[in-house]
């Protein structure tokens, strides 16, 4: 039964309409049924379905899961070996070796039982089609010719989803990562095992990365969007100077990585965005676990405040509360990630090298890694700051 707040509701309406089953989407629902909602959540794929991910889970990505949530971690890292354009190679001992490798589709999976665990009704192979605002709900309309209505959306299917066109999120980065997962050997895998690398490539902004998972290296490289080809041919180096371009890979694929502008809309009338919707996104390592995680949970129980809200005004109050929620936390992470980024293009010999020689340097990504910290906390400190006015005196590349 819905909470006394909770105003009743007509046939065929919902409290709450999640759109997507990935991290965001699938914790949003979960947050959203656990405050009483009648919560359905719509995956376009037949879940389990795999997802293009390096499948990392640092320090705030596993503090902002479930507790006893149920998921197979095939390793975790416990040295990071960082090199420049395959030279000066370097590996570091983590403090408290933190970072999970996983399988997304098993991530997701496992998040989406949660959720229908805490009450949610999920409907996977189900698209979104259409979205409208209709006085104080939000209709829904999906390839598979139902008409849905809720008091609250959230939009959490991707950054080229239609949730996000339809609040329309504008980005200020917009990458392109090429990824493949690879079988390997009893040898091979001993050598990674443990050990996650990560290579600064030769493309502006790029950079290339192994993670292992047993039997399997998920492996790939990013860049900005816009040289396609010359990304391509990094890959290629790349996978061959650590052996995984021989085997035929498990997977072999590529995505678009977004990142928010800072005055992107995350929110229209009663509709919502999170995660990779929102394209909240780190500009520096990409990674978005730890945001789609975290958003969705914010996403989660504000969508529950809309349910209750009596009014259009009153609507538009927790809309805009949500959005300065996103700001004030992960905003904020992103424009202290936008700063490294902008560091990191501009001279990653010299991110390399404070990085790899200057222990200070190493103890915050460390931290960071094992969610002692945030990279807005690291950028504020002294070294933070006098390593990005160095940087920005400094010639680029």
């Amino acid at each position: 039964m819905p909470p006394p707040s909770t105003p009743s509701r007509a046939p065929g309406t919902w409290d709450v309409i999640v759109v997507g089953a990935g991290p965001a989407g699938a914790t949003a629902a979960r947050v959203a049924a656990e405050n009483g909602c009648a919560t359905l959540l719509l995956e376009r794929a037949t879940i389990p379905r795999y997802k293009t991910c390096g499948g990392g889970l640092i320090g705030a990505s596993l503090a902002a899961l479930p507790p006893g949530l149920p998921l197979k971690v095939y390793d975790t890292a416990g040295h990071f070996t960082f090199a420049h354009n395959g030279h000066k190679e370097r590996t570091l001992a983590c403090s408290t070796p933190t970072c999970a490798l996983v399988y997304r589709s098993e991530l997701d999976a496992a998040l989406t039982e949660a959720a229908a665990a805490a009450g949610a009704q999920v409907r996977d192979g189900t698209a979104l089609t259409t979205l409208e605002h209709q006085d104080d709900t939000v209709t829904v309309r999906t390839n598979r010719g139902d008409t849905l209505r809720a008091r609250a959306v959230v939009g959490a299917d991707g950054s080229a989803g239609r949730v996000a066109r339809y609040v329309g999120v504008r980005c200020a980065q917009v990458d392109l990562a090429l990824e493949v997962e690879v079988p390997v050997d009893e040898r091979t895998a001993g050598r990674w095992r443990g050990r996650v690398l990560m290579e600064w490539g030769p493309l502006p902004g790029s950079f290339g990365w192994v993670f292992p998972k047993g039997e399997v290296c998920t492996a790939g490289v990013v860049a900005a969007r816009g040289n396609p080809v010359a990304l391509r041919a990094y890959k290629e180096d790349f996978l061959r100077r650590h052996g995984l371009l021989g085997p035929r890979p498990l997977h072999d694929t590529g995505h678009l990585t977004r990142c928010r502008r800072r005055d992107s809309p995350l929110a229209r009338g009663r509709v919502l965005v999170a995660g990779d919707a929102a394209a909240l996104v780190d500009h520096w390592s990409r990674e978005g676990i730890s945001y789609a995680l975290r958003s969705g949970d914010i996403a989660g129980h504000a969508a529950a405040r809309l349910v209750t809200a009596a009014d259009e005004t009153t609507a538009r109050a927790v809309a805009g509360q949500y959005e300065r929620h996103i700001d004030s936390v992960l905003g904020a992470e992103m424009n202290a990630s936008r700063s490294l980024m902008n560091l990191f293009t501009r001279n990653p010999g010299l991110a390399h090298a404070a990085l790899t020689r200057v222990p200070p340097a190493w103890h915050q990504l460390d931290a960071y890694i094992a969610g002692r910290t945030s990279v807005a906390r690291i950028m504020a400190t002294p070294v933070g700051r006098a390593t990005a006015m160095l940087a920005a005196r400094l010639p680029g590349r």
